[in-house]
């Protein structure tokens, strides 16, 4: 693509680049993270680069929502929002949507061990061991 295409051609203003639906929630968990305590979905707004549209700042605080990594209580009639999770976390709970929705989760699994580097392989067993080794992950025996 040529410089003329991205503007519509010569004397045309450059678009903005467009975003990915990704970093519009790394964007928005970033300004919950930095906030005082729970905010307003127009908080988050003033917070965020490129004028986004108010109602585009609520899509996104609603899919965040639906996904866990935020939480909202009712202030009034609207809602004030928090960060329940970091940009991590965020990625586990994506990492966890895609093998909750795989028939062979172990297949899944296999495939994805088999392609980390040794460093992230031994970082795995250790963080394995670390949780093997905490009471809280003990199982319970069947039945109780």
């Amino acid at each position: 693509m040529t410089d003329q295409d991205r503007t519509g051609g010569p004397g045309w203003p450059r678009r903005p680049r467009r975003r990915g639906q990704g970093e519009l929630e790394a964007q928005v968990l970033g300004a919950l993270r930095r906030a005082p305590g729970p905010v307003t979905a127009a908080w988050v707004q003033e917070r965020l680069e490129g004028g986004l549209a108010y109602t585009t700042v609520m899509t996104i605080l609603s899919r965040l929502h639906a996904k866990q990594a935020v939480t909202r209580e009712r202030a009034g009639r609207s809602f004030v929002w928090r960060a329940a999770s970091d940009e991590a976390g965020l990625a586990a709970l994506r990492m966890r949507r895609v093998l909750d929705g795989q028939d062979d989760r172990g297949a899944v699994l296999a495939s994805f061990v088999t392609g980390l580097s040794d460093d992230d392989e031994r970082l795995l067993r250790d963080l394995l061991n670390d949780a093997a080794e905490e009471p809280d992950a003990a199982e319970e025996p069947e039945g109780g």
